[in-house]
């Protein structure tokens, strides 16, 4: 009898909060080699669910060191229609070059963005030093149907241009999509500029912090990825590699509280165990879903199958990206001097 009320306290207290479910990401190999990433989604959290987010790839890679080959990318030049895009780096050096001409190495931590469009093409990597590690985010968000053919858009965002302040003692947070709050004063949005509107936050706290946050009452989707460190949410454990889906359809389910652990007792004499405790780190993704099909086939996502197959006629006929520099925008060289960063 005990043990069963203790299951409808645990129930009552996830429903209080809006919790749906916290769940492991899953593991995939964007890379077609041994190398893996953590998804958070679309591996734990389906598409139906995450909309209007499509995709979270977490990453930790050592560099095999800086390229020197302007023309030359670990990821190679690949495709992209009918999503927006975002690399967002915590360590390393990023490093990009697509078809709108943009050629660009940027500090960490940044990131760089694209809204898609009607198609871009894009390589990235090789600005990180020998050794270093490259760790970060790659982060795909559908876009309405009516507007997956718009012009495409891009821009690089530098660590200024996404400040880390504080939201509460021992909490801090940086702004990546999306209205913030008091902290970032009146007004303020995320650089990262998509079409669908999202509100997208990368949390830190120290151990024993906690913060509270309240997602704009048009969203009704709302995820927590926790990626280092342990902690609750609204009283639930969770630890890292660890996803939270919320139920965001009240205004009490769309506020949740995050605290990170303690710092662990001083260790006994000889038990080997560490007194260091990890911050808890965690990325917010909020928004409002679209409700509409989804045609996906690697890095194209359209809504209808008809659509897929006109991308790829157009791929191969090289009718693709419709929009794109004048020059061979795969070398560095064909740039004229008048378009030279």
């Amino acid at each position: 009898m005990a043990e069963g009320k203790e299951v409808l306290l645990a129930a009552s207290a996830s429903m209080a909060t809006g919790i749906v479910r916290i769940v492991p990401a899953g593991m995939t190999h964007p890379f077609g080699d041994e190398r893996t990433v953590s998804q958070a989604f679309p591996a734990a959290i389906p598409s139906e669910e995450s909309d209007p987010f499509l995709m979270c790839d977490s990453f930790s890679l050592v560099s095999a060191g800086v390229e020197p080959d302007q023309d030359t990318f670990p990821v190679a030049w690949h495709p992209h229609r009918g999503m927006d895009i975002l690399s967002y780096l915590k360590s390393g050096v990023g490093r990009h070059g697509d078809s709108m001409g943009n050629r660009e190495t940027y500090a960490t931590p940044g990131m760089q963005w694209i809204s898609c469009g009607s198609g871009i093409e894009h390589a990235e990597g090789g600005g990180t030093p020998k050794g270093e590690t490259l760790a970060g985010f790659q982060i795909w968000i559908n876009v309405p149907s009516a507007l997956k053919m718009a012009d495409p858009r891009y821009g690089t965002e530098l660590p200024e241009a996404i400040p880390q302040v504080p939201v509460a003692p021992g909490a801090f947070a940086r702004l990546l999509a999306g209205p913030g709050g008091a902290a970032w004063g009146v007004g303020k949005v995320g650089p990262f500029a998509t079409v669908q509107p999202v509100q997208v936050i990368d949390f830190e706290l120290s151990p024993g912090a906690s913060l509270e946050h309240a997602i704009p009452s048009s969203m009704n989707t709302c995820m927590i990825y926790v990626y280092e460190g342990r902690g609750t949410l609204g009283g639930q454990p969770i630890a890292a590699k660890s996803v939270a889906l919320l139920g965001a359809g009240s205004d009490r389910a769309r506020v949740f509280r995050l605290t990170a652990d303690e710092p662990p007792a001083s260790p006994e004499p000889g038990s080997g165990s560490s007194s260091s405790s990890k911050n808890l780190c965690a990325i917010l993704f909020a928004g409002r879903k679209l409700e509409q099909p989804i045609a996906w086939h690697g890095p194209i996502v359209m809504t209808t199958r008809a659509e897929l197959a006109e991308t790829f006629r157009d791929l191969r006929s090289g009718a693709f990206p419709p929009k794109r520099v004048a020059w061979d925008y795969k070398r560095i060289a064909t740039r004229p001097v008048d378009k030279e960063l």
